[in-house]
């Protein structure tokens, strides 16, 4: 908000994309500011340089090169709910922050040229810290997902592709299962909806061929875990891959994966518009981490938290029933440690925390075992949970500490076995009960409430592709689904704010102090 009122112009912008593209709205910005938002499909990053209040995080679309038609869902009134407009907006950013020591709140991005400000001639944003990972500013809205009552595509002469891409996690199954019948729902005929084998790599794997989807095969996959399709990592041939798309005429591919699966998917896109390739390619994100940016959750996380309660339940049982017990669960979480503060928030039993986004020692008066030592004398045991990326830089001299797999992620010492060690000498009496649940949490079927989530995003998924979107991912954020362009969401992986409500109110339930 700025301090002192300054010098307005009125002039137009030219929208960049959608149904609206070339119409020029009016727009009102200091004489400081006056720079458009521009979009393009094959850019790697939005440029917004400072964004006024009805600025639109545009995504790209094909729109112009396809067919306009009436969506077969008019008839009735896709089935008496209506239709999304594509001037239909949701906020991205749900908090206005009216100080700097608001908790959460972060200087993010300043202007030299606006007069005003801090003093020194720069006017400063506030935003959540926790969205310090953008490397530039977002505007205010995003476009809203859903079905458009105009479609791109003729579903009757249509041919679908679907990928699962990295490791597995709660809910792909839904996934898949959600698109072939939202597709099959549009019209899209037996036979043209493809499920590529074991992730990019079976777009060219002599061994293993597409194989076809249908309503039929895919019924009752969601009560399953894993994934039907199969998956792998990393090692994708782009141009491998959009040369299948053409030789097999897909109009639209769905890209299921992570910050890698829809960094290929993005890869895809362009490549496909370099070539004159139409092909809409959509993302659905995938991460059990919870670590994808902007987004409220990823589907699969609600279900990973509820299997991972288990083991700090185990744990507390464990450690609660011996004599000086101390119960060691490590969860998954390599950059991020969403799964282990809410774990550990739900369950009620945890004493520590250890997260990759927090610094911890484990000696001194601050340390961790200082800690630990006052709440044995206190309850008789303790419960410790760590997510496997915590205490990295204590491990830098171990042999497994480098390198990266094939998705391109650092290759973790093991600070599970560490820290059982560690304990075991600091704590001579102790009777330490290590537990890692590592890949049960991740290859069970869904809870309730995921399944319902994954519907939504499969479906809002071919509801973008039938609408002419291309280059983008389909999400929850502030509790209204939206469509984003891919570049903005793999900036980097999101993380757990150390100075958020998330991480506050955890340390705040436990009493869980700085270890260091």
């Amino acid at each position: 908000m700025l301090t002192r009122q300054q010098s307005c112009v009125e002039r137009p912008v030219a929208l960049q994309h959608g149904s609206n593209a070339g119409r020029k709205l009016p727009y009102t910005a200091s004489r400081a500011g006056k720079r458009a938002l521009v979009v393009r499909a094959s850019v790697t990053v939005p440029t917004i340089p400072i964004p006024g209040a009805d600025e639109v995080l545009s995504c790209p679309d094909i729109r112009p090169r396809l067919v306009a038609r009436p969506s077969p869902f008019v008839a009735h009134n896709n089935f008496g709910g209506g239709f999304v407009s594509d001037m239909d907006r949701v906020a991205l950013t749900a908090m206005r922050f009216g100080s700097p020591k608001s908790a959460g709140a972060a200087q993010f991005f300043s202007a030299p040229e606006l007069e005003g400000g801090n003093g020194d001639g720069q006017h400063i944003n506030w935003m959540e810290a926790s969205l310090e990972q953008l490397t530039t500013p977002l505007p205010p809205w995003a476009v809203r997902a859903g079905a458009r009552e105009t479609i791109f595509h003729d579903p009757r002469h249509t041919t679908a592709a679907i990928v699962t891409c990295g490791g597995l996690c709660p809910g792909l199954n839904d996934v898949v299962a959600g698109l072939v019948n939202k597709l099959t729902d549009y019209g899209v005929p037996e036979g043209n909806i493809l499920g590529i084998r074991y992730g990019f790599k079976g777009f060219y794997d002599k061994e293993h061929k597409p194989q076809v989807l249908t309503k039929r095969s895919v019924d009752g996959i969601q009560l399953q875990g894993g994934t039907i399709l199969g998956t792998s990592r990393g090692g994708a041939n782009i141009k491998e891959i959009v040369k299948r798309v053409d030789m097999w005429g897909v109009d639209m591919l769905f890209v299921v994966g992570g910050n890698g699966g829809n960094a290929g998917a993005n890869a895809i896109q362009q490549m496909c518009e370099e070539n004159d390739v139409l092909c809409n390619v959509i993302g659905v994100p995938k991460s059990i981490d919870n670590d994808i940016l902007l987004i409220d959750k990823c589907f699969g996380f609600d279900t990973a938290v509820e299997e991972a309660q288990r083991a700090l339940l185990a744990a507390k049982v464990e450690a609660s029933s011996a004599r000086c017990g101390i119960g060691l669960v490590k969860l998954m979480g390599r950059q991020s440690g969403f799964i282990a503060v809410q774990a550990s928030m739900a369950s009620g039993v945890v004493d520590a925390v250890l997260i990759p986004e927090v610094h911890f020692q484990l000696t001194g008066e601050k340390g961790l075992f200082k800690y630990l030592q006052g709440v044995l004398e206190a309850k008789g045991h303790c419960v410790v949970c760590v997510a496997e990326g915590a205490g990295q830089d204590l491990l830098e001299n171990d042999s497994l500490h480098n390198g990266t797999d094939a998705s391109g992620n650092p290759i973790l010492a093991d600070i599970g076995t560490f820290l059982k060690k560690e304990l075991k000498g600091a704590f001579k009496e102790a009777d330490i009960k290590y537990i890692d649940p590592s890949y049960i949490i991740r290859s069970i079927p869904t809870t309730s409430n995921d399944r319902i989530y994954c519907k939504i995003l499969a479906h809002n998924a071919v509801h973008a592709a039938f609408a002419g979107y291309t280059g983008i991912t389909v999400g929850l954020v502030n509790t209204h689904y939206v469509y984003l362009p891919i570049p903005v969401i793999i900036q980097a992986a999101r993380k757990v704010d150390p100075r958020g409500k998330m991480w506050n109110r955890l340390r705040a339930s436990i009493g869980q102090p700085n270890f260091y």
